[in-house]
């Protein structure tokens, strides 16, 4: 075995994982690793919050399904990635999260950025281990690109800042591949009996679909079963948007064709998906989901079967391989099928009552963009192919009424974390992982002032072609809407008078900057941004308030205000 430091085996090790790019900030505590980045064919990006590293490798690793490291120093930076990593976790995106600590002796003593980085991470990882003797360094390193990927999610590697020096004996080598099965014969033989009966089978394809690039299987099953096909909330990438079968996604502003038709399913095939709980709950006043629906449930990880639905089969598999093994099975039972046109017409119906009511919501000429308005012309400018990452707030929420996919892999969300400022940080590591698609990361501007203002300097210092959206309505539309619904319109906090010209701004910054105030304009702004193949900027005023705001956001966890105390100027005086 060759002669090495801790660090080079460090090193080696991301290059034998095919690692080629890193997230992050310069910090003292990995520096001798990092001095080698540059022989090593590793690049380094600077971010300009360790936040934006953590979701940047986690955009770069849903694009290309492959594991994607970011680090930070010891104390401070390890702990502006643990919101990052725990957007990660509930994508099931294989990050590997690098966080030196303090020296081995120092360990405990309270010293410079010192505290036990263990523990916060311990809830939003699949694995993590802190390396114990600077030997075990490239079997820890590949030990946590394993784990990432066969548990589907991100992992901790945890390095006593000393233990990157000394001389080692090593060997270098790349982790296993991971692969999942169809998953037990019975399973797929009862879940094909099952479906080979049911009236009105839907198909409710989740983020599994996409990661696992089972688009084709999963047409395949549709198409037999003339079953319609419902995207799972923010996966709108699950299925293509342009088959006949494709209604939609569900949860919170998604397809009401989508929510009536999987509310008449006796079978629902949910296919690569853990159910998640927000995802499924009424919208539109619509309480869609299925009660008394068999429920077969695929998912590689187990402890999710079963876990916020009741399932009737429960199944741990890979989505393609289990869709492929189905359709045999459902071949074998009911030979060839015919197309139910009956079931078609079904469906094109529905789909034409929804796209009527979206469009004329959509429809709106006033001088002052309505946020529909604006979304609708802006996805209708995106070209195909196009990847998406979207923040969390009103107006990226409104977005899951109106972004179609064709392909897997395109629709980068926050997801059920829903930490504000996700999503360009998101779109740079997309970027970086497809640098031939265009990439646009959708924020509001509460959103944007968390990260993109500062990480547009990122792109413009990389040269990372990012097309940024800032819908500026000078408000904080999901909880300005709670504040309606709920307290009486009495506003706190939501409401943001003064905004700066973000198109400006990103212009002194040396990226492009397009401030767009008119419908009109939004085609000819988004083409020549992706022409532009430069950083920009889409500062787009539309318009806000309470006739504009979509449904309440947390529906589910709010009450009517309820105040026992009369009117006081403070509690002391009442």
């Amino acid at each position: 075995m060759p002669r090495m430091t801790p660090s080079e085996a460090l090193v080696e090790t991301l290059v034998a994982e095919g690692i080629r790019d890193v997230f992050g900030i310069v910090g003292s505590a990995f520096m001798d690793a990092l001095d080698l980045f540059p022989a090593a064919g590793i690049r380094f990006i600077p971010v300009a919050h360790e936040q934006a590293a953590g979701h940047a490798a986690d955009g770069y690793a849903r694009v290309t399904g492959r594991p994607q490291a970011c680090i930070a120093q010891n104390g401070p930076g390890a702990a502006n990635l643990v919101s990052a990593i725990t957007a990660a976790f509930w994508a099931h995106s294989p990050v590997v999260a690098i966080t030196p600590e303090t020296g081995s002796m120092g360990i405990g003593t309270g010293g410079f950025q010192e505290l036990d980085q263990m523990p916060w991470f311990e809830k939003s990882t699949k694995y993590q281990v802190r390396v114990n003797r600077p030997e075990r360094m490239a079997e820890l390193t590949r030990r946590c690109f394993y784990m990432a990927k066969l548990l589907n999610g991100p992992t901790q590697l945890n390095i006593p800042r000393d233990f990157f020096y000394g001389d080692l004996d090593c060997e270098i080598y790349k982790s296993g591949d991971v692969s999942y099965g169809p998953g037990p014969e019975e399973q797929v033989k009862r879940a094909a009996e099952m479906l080979s009966k049911a009236k009105f089978p839907v198909i409710l394809a989740g983020g599994g679909v996409s990661q696992s690039n089972s688009h084709d299987e999963a047409k395949a099953l549709a198409e037999y079963l003339t079953a319609p096909v419902v995207n799972t909330y923010l996966h709108n990438d699950s299925f293509p948007a342009d088959h006949e079968l494709a209604v939609g996604p569900i949860g919170y502003c998604g397809s009401k064709a989508a929510m009536r038709l999987i509310a008449k399913a006796d079978v629902v095939l949910a296919l690569g998906t853990r159910l998640g709980p927000f995802g499924t709950l009424p919208q539109y006043d619509i309480d869609y989901w299925p009660k008394n629906a068999k429920i077969i449930q695929i998912d590689v990880d187990a402890s999710q079967l079963g876990l916020s639905k009741k399932v009737d089969i429960g199944i741990l598999a890979d989505a393609k391989e289990f869709a492929r093994q189905l359709i045999l099975r459902l071949r074998a039972i009911d030979g060839k099928r015919a197309k139910d046109d009956k079931r078609i017409e079904n469906i094109e119906k529905e789909k034409k009552i929804w796209k009527d009511e979206l469009d004329g919501w959509s429809s709106s000429t006033n001088k002052l963009m309505h946020p529909r308005r604006f979304i609708k012309e802006l996805t209708d400018a995106m070209p195909k192919g196009s990847i998406v990452a979207t923040d969390i707030g009103n107006n990226s929420s409104i977005c899951n009424s109106y972004l179609r996919f064709t392909g897997p892999r395109r629709h980068i969300s926050a997801l059920s974390w829903g930490n504000c400022g996700f999503a360009y940080g998101a779109a740079l590591g997309a970027k970086m992982g497809m640098p031939d698609s265009p990439v646009f990361a959708l924020q509001g501007e509460g959103a944007y002032g968390i990260s993109g203002i500062a990480e547009v300097m990122t792109a413009v210092r990389e040269n990372i072609p990012v097309i940024a959206v800032v819908f500026n309505n000078y408000e904080w539309g999901a909880e300005k809407k709670n504040q309606i619904d709920f307290f009486d319109n009495r506003f706190v906090g939501c409401d943001l008078p003064t905004n700066p010209d973000y198109a400006q701004i990103a212009k002194d910054m040396g990226a492009l900057g397009f401030k767009v105030e008119d419908y009109n304009q939004v085609k000819d702004v988004v083409n020549e941004a992706v022409k532009s193949k430069k950083p920009v900027v889409i500062n787009a005023i539309i318009e806000g308030g309470a006739n504009v705001l979509a449904e309440p956001f947390r529906r589910d966890a709010f009450k009517p205000a309820v105040r026992h105390l009369p009117k006081y100027k403070h509690l002391s005086m009442v």
